[in-house]
């Protein structure tokens, strides 16, 4: 696995290259995988990059066309001249589990990366620290994700509701909060992204809400229903994704909240206060 020091540059590169495209679902999918694959992209040929995207070889020439290149060969030369080459020695050879681990922290330095620039982060924690309630979003793969954030937004938010649980009563729950006062939803989204999220969203805008999401990529399908999107990619080399950059991201999207909410620490130190009178932890 080669170094990574170049790699956040490459990133933000390659995001300024799609960015302004209508791409279809399996060209944003063949995007995502350049972006995951930053520093190996200007290398990889077109069978290698279907292979890593899961589409045919075709899917990745009309992609280039509709990057408006000629074809493959010439978006690849293209990327060689604007993505800069990875700096340092090679890694000695390490086993699938480690690279896995290798992946997430590259997923974390990216992370750091994005966040040298706070503000997309503290303007999404101020609209979350306004909403009362807060619907904090999150199925399937996600649903880990929102229960985690929606546990911990509680002992500062004064009404926080999670919805893990799809089906016909989704939008039933959007309209009770919306009623209930409701400005912003949070969404967790995470590969595979199900329908109903998107659709959820969708919904949730429609009905005047101001939707902030935490997903892998900007190429996610949640993207076009959302008013802020931070990214954080998932791991991929193991048999189910690992999401170790989105947990951190939502945990610093609840910092920012914490900024944004004047009693917050009043309500930690009355939970503390409370926790300690009930003896409620071991240590």
């Amino acid at each position: 696995m080669s170094a990574t020091g170049g790699e956040p540059e490459a990133t933000a590169r390659l995001q300024k290259l799609f960015e302004g495209h209508r791409l279809t679902p399996t060209q944003r999918r063949i995007a995502h995988c350049l972006v995951r694959r930053a520093a190996d992209a200007p290398f990889l040929s077109s069978v290698e990059l279907a292979e890593l995207a899961g589409v045919s070889q075709p899917s990745v020439t009309r992609f280039a066309v509709a990057l408006g290149f000629d074809g493959y060969p010439a978006l690849r030369r293209h990327l060689r001249d604007v993505v800069p080459a990875a700096e340092g020695p090679a890694e000695a050879t390490v086993n699938e589990y480690q690279q896995a681990v290798h992946a997430e922290i590259d997923n974390l330095r990216h992370l750091a990366s994005m966040l040298a620039d706070p503000a997309p982060v503290e303007h999404a924690g101020r609209l979350l620290a306004a909403s009362r309630p807060l619907p904090v979003l999150g199925l399937r793969a996600a649903a880990a994700q929102a229960t985690g954030f929606a546990y911990f937004a509680r002992k500062v938010h004064p009404d926080v509701r999670l919805l893990d649980e799809g089906g016909t009563l989704l939008e039933d729950r959007v309209d009770g909060a919306v009623r209930a006062g409701a400005t912003a939803l949070l969404c967790f989204a995470l590969p595979r992204h199900p329908r109903e999220v998107v659709e959820a969203l969708r919904y949730a805008r429609g009905a005047g809400l101001t939707v902030v999401t935490v997903a892998d990529s900007t190429f996610a399908p949640v993207a076009r229903h959302s008013d802020v999107l931070l990214p954080a990619a998932v791991g991929t080399g193991l048999a189910f994704d690992t999401a170790c950059a989105p947990m951190l991201l939502g945990r610093v999207l609840l910092e920012a909240m914490c900024d944004a909410l004047p009693d917050a620490q009043a309500r930690l130190e009355e939970f503390d206060a409370r926790a300690a009178a009930r003896g409620l932890f071991a240590e």
